[in-house]
């Protein structure tokens, strides 16, 4: 058996053809979906980028592997103590090690490890590429030696090849000679965003929002014209979409070309696909701007597309799943053992036959930027701020994304009772997870007690001095109020 895991980072899925978008942005990712399964409510149980992927790879909720921020004791895993044996139960239980038990050769090409010191993800790897830009490579350095290796390796039979590609990621940095193919089509008819909303958020304190995407600071950046560090208007606004756009298809047509190599050696039919990301993008959800900061149905919901050899093709599940199933999923489909540790649920009977693999509902967390937890459940986003993260968000947040997919209008004043379910149902999710819990401890406690989200320590005088340059000082003594032992 041959599996290529395209591990796409950033990538929204309403931005691909095979998720319904408007534009052509993914020819190649669609031409392998109408040949898999499209899983259309698959979440990343904790965002951004370090956390998702610890999840993915584990198969346990950050709760209880404990990486859930990008810095201090929560930007690493929980170490496994006494019980650790000559090697840790991670080298047994990992997601990659599942295809070496399975008799599989596993490479990976991914610069991930580096930029997060995160080494654990090469866990279950025999051979790993870094091509060392921690994570701001453009597609045209990765493909090329994925089509190497494939040109080398690729008529053996037993492989499994890792390709992770960051070209969605902000700062958007396709390359000039590859143009703008969505200049000047009707995207205008298309998008949510109006200059209502977008004067509305102006005068919001916002890091990574419409004045300020550089996080705290609008500084512009020459060498990136794809990405505007501001919005003013509907123009600047379809500037940065086309900037991620760009992003998705200059990244699908380098994913061309490593198709392309497949079916020259022949192997392409042989080959099961699976194709997914570790988080979202908001751009412009909740006043935040090419970035993946909260933990909203934007940010959390990803891509799942599987394209597996006997499996099933053509359909779309639209049951919800999380990243960390996937783990489950691989183990069932060759026939292993589950590990006692993953916190998912298989749905390799999708895969096989179609058969619907349900839950209720999904609960999403974000402590890198905010600290939320939030529950994905039916039409309804219910969301849980611990620390806003300098948003001046509030404590409870209720959207109906059925008819309000871009969280423009937060209905929980107008939705108690719908807000007491979905809070019983965290409430639920935390003592399930705490009372299986090894270690006893919240990670999310560990990050409020070391001062808050990595991304906002240190940083409110000089936001707040940014805000009041803005005509935004009544948002600065706002966030001051709310934050007081943090300046």
């Amino acid at each position: 058996m041959r599996v290529v895991f395209f591990d796409l980072d950033t990538l929204r899925p309403d931005h691909l053809g095979c998720y319904g978008y408007f534009r052509n942005t993914s020819p190649n990712i669609d031409s392998i979906a109408k040949d898999g399964v499209i899983f259309n409510r698959y979440y990343c149980p904790d965002a951004p980028c370090l956390p998702s992927r610890s999840a993915l790879s584990s198969g346990m909720f950050g709760i209880h592997n404990g990486a859930v921020g990008h810095g201090g004791t929560a930007g690493d895993q929980f170490i496994e103590g006494k019980t650790r044996d000559f090697r840790a139960e991670f080298a047994r239980t990992n997601l990659f090690q599942q295809f070496r038990r399975a008799g599989m050769y596993t490479a990976s090409i991914s610069t991930f490890a580096e930029r997060h010191t995160s080494y654990w993800y090469y866990g279950g790897f025999n051979e790993m590429h870094n091509v060392g830009s921690g994570g701001g490579e453009r597609a045209d350095q990765v493909s090329p030696i994925a089509i190497d290796w494939i040109r080398r390796n690729g008529e053996r039979d037993n492989w499994f090849l890792h390709i992770n590609m960051w070209d969605p990621h902000t700062t958007y940095r396709t390359p000039a000679e590859f143009g703008n193919p969505f200049e000047g089509d009707d995207f205008f008819e298309h998008t949510w965003m109006t200059q209502e909303i977008i004067d509305t958020q102006r005068k919001e304190a916002s890091p990574h929002g419409v004045r300020e995407i550089g996080m705290y600071n609008n500084t512009p950046l020459p060498d990136y014209p794809r990405q505007p560090m501001e919005v003013r208007d509907m123009n600047d606004y379809r500037t940065l979409i086309d900037g991620y756009d760009c992003g998705i298809a200059y990244m699908d047509m380098h994913i061309g070309k490593i198709l392309d190599a497949l079916r020259e050696i022949g192997v392409y039919d042989d080959v099961s696909f699976i194709i997914t990301s570790d988080h979202g993008e908001n751009i412009g959800e909740l006043n935040s701007y090419a970035e993946h900061s909260t933990a909203d149905n934007i940010t959390c919901r990803i891509p799942m597309i599987i394209k597996w050899n006997g499996g099933q093709a053509g359909i779309t599940d639209d049951e919800f799943h999380y990243n960390v199933d996937l783990c489950p999923t691989i183990a069932d489909l060759f026939g292993l053992a589950p590990a006692k540790n993953w916190d998912g649920t298989s749905y390799a009977d999708t895969i096989r036959d179609g058969t619907p693999v349900s839950r209720d509902y999904v609960v999403l967390s974000q402590m890198a930027h905010v600290c939320q937890r939030s529950v994905r459940f039916g039409d309804w986003l219910y969301m849980r701020t611990y620390h806003d993260g300098y948003h001046n968000f509030p404590r409870e947040m209720l959207y109906n994304v059925a008819e309000d997919y871009y969280e423009t209008n937060n209905v929980a004043a107008e939705h108690p009772d719908i807000c007491d379910k979905a809070a019983h149902m965290l409430l639920e999710w935390f003592d399930s997870a705490m009372m299986t819990s090894r270690t006893g401890i919240d990670p999310m406690q560990t990050v409020l007690r070391e001062g808050g989200p990595y991304h906002t320590r240190g940083w409110l005088k000089t936001y707040c001095d940014f805000l009041r340059r803005t005509d935004r000082a009544d948002e600065a003594e706002r966030l001051i109020a709310r934050h007081p032992d943090e300046l």
